[in-house]
C-alpha cells in the first residue's frame, strides 16, 4: 500500500516533491511552505528534506524514524493512517486502495495533490474520530464490526470514505462531522415565482380530471417555505383554501403525501402524534420516531403547536394512552431537555458506562431509572463515547443489553435513542427500510420519514440505505408503489 502523500512506483510526481534522482531542496518553489519558528522541520532556510537512499523516495519500511517534541511526526499506526493528534489539526487521510492515487475518491481518478491551508505544517492531520465520536480513542480492532465514516471537503464537492467496513446489520458510527454536514435532497427552488406556481396548481385542478404530474413537479420542487408562500397567495388570487381544493382532487396515499408536505414541520409532527394517539389503540412506533429523534427545539416547538392546534397537553395525552417505564421514558422525552453540549466527558462516560452495566446485566433485576436518566439527559456525543465504554466493559453492545434486559416499547425506545445517537441517518434508513419489508408497505411511516427529512438529511439517509441494504432508497420505492404516488416519492427522493 503507498502512504498518504506518495504516489505508487511508476506514477507521476505529485506537485511540490522533486524528481527521483534529483537533491533539491524542499519544497521547490510554488510547493507547500513549512511553518517558521521553533521546532519547525526543516528550519526555515536550513537543510534540504532528508534524502533517502540514491535521492529519491524512503526506501520500503516508511517515514523516518521520531524524533523530539515538534519533529516529524512519529511512526505511522498499522495501515499506513496517520496516528491520533491533538484536535484542531488537518483531517485524517481517506482510505486509499492501492493505486487510486492520493484523495482520490473509491474507484475515481487520483487527485494531483491536497492544497494546505497557509501555516498548515506538514503532515499534520487532525484527531482521529474513533467510534463513540471522540478523539483519541481505541482503534477498532481488525476485522471487527465497527466502522467510522468521516467527511472530506475537496474544492468543489464532498464525499464519504469508508474507513472500516461493519457489518450487513451495523451502520458506521456518527461522527461530528457528519452531524454537521447533513444535507436535503430539497431545495429551495431558484427564481421562485410562487404567483406562478399557483397559477399551475389552479390550472391543475381546474376543470375535469386532475394534472397529478403538474401538481407534483410544484410541490417536490419546492422547499417547505416556498409551499408556504404558495398556499398563501393561492388564497389571496383565488380565494379558495388550497388545501381543501386539492384534498377533493387527490385520495389515498397520493393525498396524505401532498398535504404532508403542504404542512409545516412542527404541525405535521404535532398531527403525527395526535393521530398516532387518537381512537383505538396507540401507534406507539410514532410516539417513538418523533420524541427520540428530534432536537430540544423542535420538541417544545411541537408541544406549544400541539397545544395550540388541539387544545391539549402533550404530555398529559402521553400519560392516558401510555404506561410504566415506557410512559416515564416518553415523558422524560417531551420535555426537551437533553443536554446539547457537543464536547464529550471520557470520565462521564466510563461512569455512566459502569452504573448501566451495574443497573443491568451486573446485577438481578433490572433498574430502568438509571437507563432512563442517563438516556434521556446526554447529549448524542456523549452517550456515543458511553456506548463505546459499555462494549469495553461489557465485552457486549449496549443495545444487545437493552434487548436483553427490556421487552415491548419502552425496550424499542431506548434502543432508538442509541441509533440515533450512534448514526441518525442510519435510524432513518432503518425506519424505511422496515416500511418496506413483507406484504403491504406502511405508507403513513414512509411518507413521514422522506417528507420530515426531505430538507435536513436525506442524502446521508440514502447513503445509509445503499450501504446497509446493498441497494438505492429510490429503487426500493419504486418497487413498493406505483402510479403517481411513486413519481411524487421519487421527485422527493431523487435518484
Amino acid at each position: 500500500m503507498s502512504y498518504p502523500g506518495y504516489p505508487p512506483s511508476g506514477n507521476q510526481p505529485y506537485p511540490g516533491y522533486p524528481p527521483q534522482g534529483q537533491s533539491s531542496g524542499f519544497p521547490p518553489a510554488g510547493g507547500y511552505p513549512y511553518p517558521g519558528g521553533a521546532g519547525a522541520y526543516p528550519p526555515m532556510g536550513g537543510a534540504a528534506y532528508p534524502p533517502a537512499p540514491g535521492g529519491g523516495y524512503p526506501a520500503a519500511g516508511g517515514y523516518p524514524a521520531p524524533q523530539a517534541p515538534g519533529g516529524y511526526p512519529a511512526p505511522q499506526a498499522p495501515g499506513g493512517y496517520p496516528a491520533p493528534q491533538a484536535p484542531g489539526g488537518y483531517p485524517v487521510y481517506p482510505y486509499i486502495s492501492p493505486g487510486s492515487g492520493f484523495g482520490g475518491p473509491p474507484g475515481g481518478p487520483a487527485f494531483g495533490g491536497y492544497p494546505q491551508p497557509s501555516g498548515q505544517q506538514y503532515g499534520g492531520s487532525g484527531p482521529v474520530v474513533q467510534p463513540g465520536g471522540f478523539p483519541g480513542g481505541p482503534a477498532p480492532a481488525p476485522g471487527s464490526k465497527h466502522a467510522q465514516v468521516c467527511l472530506y471537503s475537496f474544492p468543489s464537492f464532498v464525499i464519504f470514505s469508508v474507513l472500516n467496513f461493519f457489518s450487513f446489520n451495523e451502520p458506521p458510527q456518527q461522527s461530528g462531522a457528519w452531524a454537521t454536514a447533513t444535507q436535503g435532497t430539497v431545495k429551495p427552488a431558484a427564481n421562485f415565482n410562487p404567483q406562478t406556481d399557483a397559477e399551475i396548481l389552479r390550472k391543475a385542478m381546474k376543470g375535469f380530471g386532475t394534472d397529478e404530474q403538474a401538481i407534483i413537479d410544484v410541490v417536490s420542487r419546492r422547499s417547505a417555505d416556498q409551499r408556504q408562500q404558495i398556499k398563501a397567495l393561492f388564497k389571496t388570487m383565488y380565494g379558495k383554501d388550497l388545501i381543501k381544493e386539492l384534498k377533493s382532487e387527490l385520495s389515498g396515499n397520493m393525498e396524505e403525501a401532498i398535504l404532508a408536505l403542504f404542512m409545516p414541520a412542527t404541525q405535521y409532527d404535532a398531527w403525527s402524534l395526535r393521530n398516532a394517539m387518537k381512537g383505538a389503540g396507540t401507534k406507539e412506533e410514532v410516539l417513538i420516531e418523533i420524541l427520540c429523534s428530534r432536537t430540544n427545539k423542535e420538541i417544545k416547538d411541537i408541544v406549544n403547536c400541539y397545544r395550540n392546534e388541539y387544545g391539549k397537553e402533550l404530555e398529559k395525552d402521553i400519560k392516558q394512552d401510555t404506561s410504566g417505564h415506557f410512559e416515564r421514558l416518553l415523558v422524560s422525552m417531551c420535555q426537551g431537555n437533553r443536554d446539547e453540549v457537543q464536547t464529550v466527558d471520557v470520565n462521564k462516560a466510563e461512569a455512566d458506562a459502569q452504573r448501566l452495566f451495574k443497573a443491568g446485566e451486573g446485577k438481578l433485576g433490572t433498574d430502568e431509572s438509571s437507563f432512563n436518566m442517563i438516556l434521556a439527559t446526554r447529549s448524542f456525543p456523549q452517550l456515543r463515547a458511553t456506548v463505546e465504554a459499555y462494549s469495553r466493559i461489557a465485552h457486549r453492545e449496549l443495545t444487545k443489553a437493552v434487548s436483553k434486559e427490556f421487552s415491548g416499547s419502552v425496550g424499542e425506545g431506548l434502543k432508538a435513542i442509541i441509533h440515533c445517537a450512534m448514526n441518525q441517518p442510519s435510524y432513518f434508513a432503518e425506519k424505511l427500510c422496515k416500511s418496506m419489508r413483507g406484504a403491504g408497505t406502511k405508507d403513513s411511516t414512509l411518507i413521514r420519514v422522506i417528507v420530515t427529512r426531505s430538507e435536513i438529511d436525506l442524502v446521508q439517509i440514502k447513503q445509509a440505505y445503499q450501504h446497509v441494504y446493498q441497494k438505492s432508497l429510490a429503487s426500493a420505492v419504486q418497487s413498493d408503489t406505483s402510479g403517481d404516488y411513486q413519481r411524487l416519492l421519487l421527485g422527493i427522493v431523487g435518484n
